[in-house]
């Protein structure tokens, strides 16, 4: 008896856990790179006015989407800025809010990761005459992956989980495929599925994240 709802009710789980991880693979392949192009900027010390200023909007971007819940992000760009004329639909404001969140964290951790190079890579790297590009590519890139592959791999985690957050908005994810369910047939099972494949999705996850550090633990 069991196993047949449990057999029922799984295409629309399986359908949920597809939304799910559409939010969680877009916002990683759009959130990284922007975190690691605003790294520079926010751990500028240059004093040039322009690195000034950028760096200040920088920290305050940070800051706000660093500072306050994810959930209230999220309900502001869908409910709050239709009221100054700015409407996205429900998947384009899950996605900007997610990227932008996300980007926030990212451009922190490969911040920290960049300031803890040892700062006479930089200036051997200078004397060879190698260019920035060569620097960060054959010196630097390897180095900062190790030391924030772990801060990486718990943010990645947090994101799969927080996707479920998606619900609020109306978005059928893996959480509300399961609430419907359990709603309408008044059982706890729907809800202990959903669990369950939250847990194959953050141990995939986390084995990924292990072996990835594996690959890059010759960095010293």
């Amino acid at each position: 008896m069991i196993m047949e709802y449990i057999i029922g009710i799984m295409p629309a789980l399986l359908k949920g856990t597809w939304t799910t991880l559409w939010v969680f693979v877009i916002t990683l392949i759009c959130a990284l790179p922007l975190g690691l192009v605003l790294s520079p900027g926010l751990g500028s010390r240059s004093k040039n006015p322009l690195a000034v200023v950028l760096r200040w909007v920088l920290s305050a971007y940070t800051w706000i989407f660093r500072g306050t819940p994810l959930l209230l992000q999220m309900i502001f760009i869908f409910y709050g800025l239709p009221t100054i004329h700015i409407v996205f639909d429900r998947n384009s404001a899950v996605l900007v809010t997610f990227i932008l969140n996300y980007a926030a964290y990212f451009a922190e951790i490969f911040r920290g990761g960049y300031q803890a190079i040892d700062k006479g890579q930089f200036e051997a790297a200078t004397v060879l005459k190698m260019s920035r590009w060569q620097t960060f590519r054959y010196v630097i890139m390897g180095q900062i992956t190790k030391i924030v592959l772990p801060s990486i791999g718990n943010e990645t985690i947090n994101l799969i989980k927080d996707s479920s957050l998606v619900y609020v908005i109306g978005i059928g994810d893996l959480l509300r495929a399961g609430n419907i369910a359990a709603s309408r047939d008044v059982t706890l099972v729907p809800y202990l599925l959903v669990g369950l494949i939250y847990l194959v999705l953050t141990f995939i996850l986390t084995i990924a994240q292990k072996r990835v550090e594996k690959r890059f633990a010759f960095y010293r």
